[in-house]
Order: structure tokens, then sequence, then C-alpha cells
């Protein structure tokens, strides 16, 4: 029966070059040429099996052959999912993610907007004229862009302060992160300018993609916007009534991001358990409220290879998230130190630690802690917040430590620091620190824990020990794989290079699986991959 099935035929087509064999030296080269189709052809006595470029299109005046397989064109803008691309003014389904204190960059953003793909300008943990400046900059580029916001349960005012800015310079998308809950400044943003248009649809300006880890959250996004922050925004005239009625019908998030194992805040979540997870939910909430334009679930945390990306499209993701690696990448808002020290990193070099926005909730983040002891410290200081009830409880020896080690100062000379601080950015934060001891003592070690990123974006060498580095497996996962190639340097490592080596990857290795399944038409052996190098896609792509 099989040699049955090896030798029937599917159709016809005309060659456009000379078939090769599985051992062809040019067997990648026509792998490459992914807006190509690919035939499997035996010859007459059915004992040689070649595979050859060609076109079904056949001329009956020129030479034809029988195929009995066949591998598909895979152009890379027919990754991922069409719409998404449509909707956000995108050639590929790629997205650099927002990485806090403006390692995302200014830079960073506009490459991967030249470049038909969507960056995500890293606002948090800026002050709002930095901000502002990052928005005026990247609003006259003419690209595709977003800025992000991240939840911040300790600082509702700053949340609702972001908002605010991206109202009023007519900001179109956010990237919303580390949300345990919707709040009313989102729904603000979402509904923003509502109206229907000529045809009855409903039209929300104002877009969001929501990077969730837990199914109760995603539901959130996937909702339309609560009733009660409706009212609320009619009732303070943001909304008219006709607008929050017309919010009823549109979800808080059109794209949601399944983040798994990822830099920064994460809950580690494994992408091929969680991700089939949420795109189930999508299809329920779909089905349920029935929106016009579908609801699409895209997927980061873990992408940084070829096979890492292929696998992503494979389970259905609508386009991908990247960011530990273009951390590591010459147009990040990093300093080199922290970037040569990215590209040395393996997939054990990463530990959680204590986050500095979140620090009171025990909420952590994903960093290296390879070359640092941040990690270790941070862990000390909210051991040290959950056992005492104030700094002056704190016993003589630990308190030493801290000033000597942590701190280099006294403790009262950083809580004039942060007091500071706080009288700009939010006076009722030194209001309740000097009426609630236990509060003080977390704003000063929240003053370490936000230093940290600082320190390392600056290439402070004196605090080197102190480096807090957002970061996840994935970028032990792009240094193997790029080892040898002209991306193992630091210095080479450009973001849209990076993405293009990742997309075409991926898209050659969907490819060679169409081969794979068709094995008894076209003898595959994998180890004809193993050409498959990051210089060669190079090469094909320039």
């Amino acid at each position: 029966m099989s040699d049955n099935r090896q030798n029937m035929s599917l159709g016809l087509f005309q060659p456009a070059d000379v078939g090769v064999t599985t051992d062809g030296n040019n067997f990648l080269t026509k792998l490459r040429r992914l807006d190509q189709p690919l035939f499997i052809s035996s010859n007459c006595e059915g004992d040689s099996t070649l595979l050859y470029s060609g076109s079904s299109q056949v001329d009956l005046t020129a030479a034809i052959k029988s195929f009995s397989g066949m591998v598909l064109p895979c152009p890379l803008d027919s990754l991922g999912d069409a719409a998404f691309c449509q909707t956000h003014q995108l050639r590929y389904p790629y997205v650099g993610g927002s990485m806090a204190k403006g390692i995302s960059s200014v830079a960073m953003v506009q490459e991967l907007g030249r470049a038909g793909m969507l960056g995500f300008f890293g606002a948090a943990g800026l002050s709002m004229e930095l901000v502002e400046v990052a928005i005026k900059d990247l609003s006259q580029s003419n690209i595709p862009f977003g800025i992000n916001l991240i939840h911040s349960p300790a600082e509702p005012k700053l949340e609702n302060a972001l908002v605010e800015l991206y109202l009023r310079h007519e900001v179109r998308l956010i990237e919303a992160s580390a949300f345990l809950s919707l709040t009313l400044p989102i729904i603000r943003y979402r509904t923003h300018g509502i109206y229907r248009n000529d045809a009855g649809a409903v039209v929300a300006p104002n877009r969001v993609i929501a990077k969730i880890s837990r199914e109760e959250v995603a539901a959130r996004f996937f909702a339309p916007p609560p009733d009660k922050y409706l009212q609320q925004l009619v009732a303070s005239g943001d909304l008219t009534p006709e607008q929050a009625a017309m919010a009823t019908e549109i979800p808080v998030a059109q794209d949601v991001t399944v983040e798994a194992d990822s830099g920064g805040h994460t809950d580690n979540r494994p992408a091929l358990s969680l991700f089939p997870t949420i795109l189930a939910q999508k299809e329920q909430f779909q089905q349920q409220y029935n929106y016009r334009e579908k609801l699409r679930v895209g997927l980061g945390g873990g992408i940084a290879t070829p096979t890492s990306a292929a696998a992503a499209f494979a389970m259905g993701a609508a386009y991908l998230v990247t960011g530990s690696v273009n951390q590591a990448c010459v147009e990040s808002g990093t300093g080199d130190e922290v970037r040569k020290l990215l590209a040395e990193t393996r997939q054990a070099d990463i530990t959680m630690a204590p986050s500095g926005d979140m620090f009171e909730m025990g909420v952590k983040v994903q960093v290296v802690k390879r070359g640092t002891m941040f990690a270790i410290r941070a862990q000390k200081l909210y051991e040290l917040y959950r056992a005492y009830d104030s700094m002056e409880d704190l016993p003589v020896a630990e308190r030493d430590k801290l000033e000597k080690n942590f701190f280099r100062a006294p403790l009262t000379s950083i809580w004039e620091q942060t007091r500071s601080y706080f009288v700009q950015r939010d006076p009722q934060q030194v209001e309740k620190a000097e009426a609630d001891p236990k509060y003080k003592m977390a704003l000063v070690f929240r003053w370490y824990l936000g230093q940290s990123p600082v320190w390392a974006n600056q290439g402070e060498s004196s605090r080197k020990i102190d480096y807090q580095v957002w970061c996840g497996p994935s970028m032990g996962a792009f240094n193997e794989w790029v080892r040898g190639s002209f991306l193992d340097p630091v210095e080479q490592r450009q973001v849209v290079t990076v993405a293009y080596n990742l997309l075409f990857g991926a898209a050659v290795l969907q490819r060679a699986n169409q081969l794979i399944q068709q094995e008894s038409q076209f003898k595959f052996d994998s180890s004809m991959l193993a050409p498959l190098k990051i210089t060669q896609i190079k090469e094909f792509l320039s």
C-alpha cells in the first residue's frame, strides 16, 4: 500500500529547474525561497525522488511532470493573523514588547516600525516629561507604535496621569501590562472618542493590547468594559450615555498576549499549557459576545529561536511578542555592560526577585542572577519588611549591613531622598508614610529596587553587583542559537535583524515540516536542516 501511495499522482506541474535529491547542495536554498511552491516528483522508474520548484499553471506545450507531494509557499507576511497586521498597519505579525525604564527605547520602536513591525515604548518607571518627549518623537516618525501602561496599584494617580497624557497626545495604542484587575483609567482610555459609523458599527479609536498570564485576567480583557466604570465615566462627563451603551459592544482588548515564562513580571507559566487554554477562552468570549471584529491571541515569553517562533504560529498565535532578546540589541535603552551580561546569559542564569512596584504584595519579577547580587539582596529586604514594623525596629547589625552594603548611606538619608521624590510625584505617598512607619520602611526599601535598574541602564560600574536586569530563559536559548554566527558579538545584534531571522527561520521550518509529513513521498532526514544557521539566513535576506 505504501508503494501505491508513493507513486500516486496528485496532479501536474511545470518544473522551473532541475530537481534536487535529499543530498543536493541547494536543498536548503529551495526551502528558503519562501514564495515558491515545491513539488515532489519521481522519475519514470520510481527509484529516484526529486524536489523541484515550479508552477501549477501548466503549459501543455512545455515539459511537464506529475507530482506526488507538495510544499506550499510561506512568505513572511503570511505568518500569523492577517487581520492583526491590517488593524495595526503592519507588514509582519511581530511585536517588540515594552520593557520598563525606556529599555524598549524610541530608537528600538522606530526601527521596528520602519520594518513593518510593531514596537512599544517602555514608559514604566519614567517621569512624565520623558514619556511625553518619547511620544512626540514617535508621533513625528510616521510609523505604527504603541506606549506601555503598567498597572500601578500603589500609585493609582500615576496610572490616571499617564492616561491623561496619552489622550492629550492622541496615542492610539497601548500595551497594558501587570494588570491584576481592570481600573477606571484603562477603561477611560479604551472608550475615549467611541462612536458609531455610518454603517452602524461601533468604532473605538483607542486600542489596547493586554499582556496576561492568568485566565481570570484574560477574561476581564476579553469582556466588554464593566458597567460600574462606564457609569462613573458618564457621571464624570467623560462619556455620554449613548457612548457607554456603545462600549458594551466592544472588548476591553481586541488583542491579548499570552505572556509565558518571560523576563520581568511573570507567573513563569509554560506556553504549551497556558496558550491553548487562553485560545479556547478567546473562542468562548467571541461566541458569547459575537464581536464584529474577532478577538485575537498572541504569544510572548520564550520566543527566542526559529523553532519557538514556528511552534507559536503552529499553536495558532496571531502574532509574536519578544522582549529579552531585544534588550541585548544595540537599540535598547540599557547600558553596554548589561548587553554584554545578557549575551553571556544561559538559561539557568536567571531567578525570581521581589518587584519594586508591587513590593508589599510579594509580587516577583524574573531577573539575571549571574554576575549580580540583586536577587539575594532584594529578597533580604522583603524578609526584613515582613519581619519588622519600622526601620527603628530593625536589629542594629541588620541596619548597619543595609547602610554599608545595600544603600551605601544612612537609611535616614535615603528616606529624605525618597520623600523629596514623592513630594513632586505623589504627595499622598509621603502623608501615608509619615502616618505608617511600616509603609515608610517599604518606600525606603523600594528605593533600592527602583534604583537598581537605573544603575544597570546607565552602566554605573560601582553598582554592578546591584544591577537589576529583567530577563527570561529565552535569552539563554537565543545565545545558544546564534553562537558562532554574525549575531554572536553583542555589538552586531540589531532588533530588526533578530526579528527577520526569527520569522524567516520559522517560515523555513514550517516548510520543512511539510516535507516531514510527506516522508513516504520524499525521504526526509532532519540532519539536512543542520546547515540552517543564522549566517546563511542573513545572506539570503540580504
